[in-house]
């Protein structure tokens, strides 16, 4: 079984090149203006075409409302919507039925209880993302670059697919996979030279990463 490379929070017809020609599985457009990797829909446009067909396309979002989340599918043409806030499953539903689309829920990890809502999410969601639990007082959602402990996920029993974030960089992706046993990888602080600044070396390095270890995929 391949692994799923995923660099998320592309923003530059450059650097998403660069993750393209690299063999990313997906490549993430992030849509919430108080990100640093927020896109407008003019270049979602641009890369949404850059990409077609080379890698799959996720647009990420934050409790979106339809018709923002109307207007981002027209701009990206994604083939994936990736829910990043306190949606709820009915909310998950409610996307997923209205724009036809698959939907990758993340859901934020600190401790084990946190996986507490992950069999209703599970039930209507297509793909689980793992993600660092936001600090206390971060005005975004996500890890923002922090690792969680792997090993919440270690005997973990789901049967949709599932991937990991959170700090992950090409040093630690090999450990990663290994504890926690996931179907794919998601990075976007941990290829950047600053806050939404892509690096073009690191999006090689972790995608090579990445790939050597795919041998820890077979069970």
């Amino acid at each position: 079984m391949s692994l799923i490379v995923k660099i998320c929070g592309l923003s530059t017809r450059e650097t998403l090149d660069v993750a393209l020609q690299a063999g990313a599985d997906m490549v993430g457009f992030v849509f919430f203006p108080p990100s640093p990797r927020h896109i407008s829909l003019g270049t979602a446009r641009e890369l949404g075409r850059q990409a077609k067909g080379r890698a799959l396309k996720v647009a990420l979002t934050v409790d979106a409302d339809d018709a923002t989340l109307a207007n981002i599918v027209e701009a990206l043409q994604p083939e994936m919507l990736q829910l990043h806030g306190k949606e709820t499953v009915a909310r998950l539903r409610d996307i997923r039925q209205s724009f036809g689309l698959p939907v990758m829920k993340a859901l934020p990890v600190e401790i084990a209880a946190d996986l507490a809502p992950l069999p209703f999410y599970a039930a209507v969601a297509d793909r689980i993302l793992f993600d660092a639990r936001a600090p206390k007082h971060a005005t975004r959602p996500g890890g923002l670059g922090a690792v969680f402990d792997w090993h919440v996920l270690e005997n973990l029993d789901l049967k949709l697919p599932y991937m990991v974030s959170g700090g992950l960089h090409a040093g630690n992706v090999a450990e990663a996979v290994r504890v926690t046993r996931a179907g794919g990888v998601d990075v976007s602080s941990g290829v950047e030279r600053t806050p939404g600044i892509k690096d073009p070396d690191m999006i090689r390095n972790f995608i090579r990463a990445a790939r050597a270890t795919e041998e820890l995929m077979v069970r």
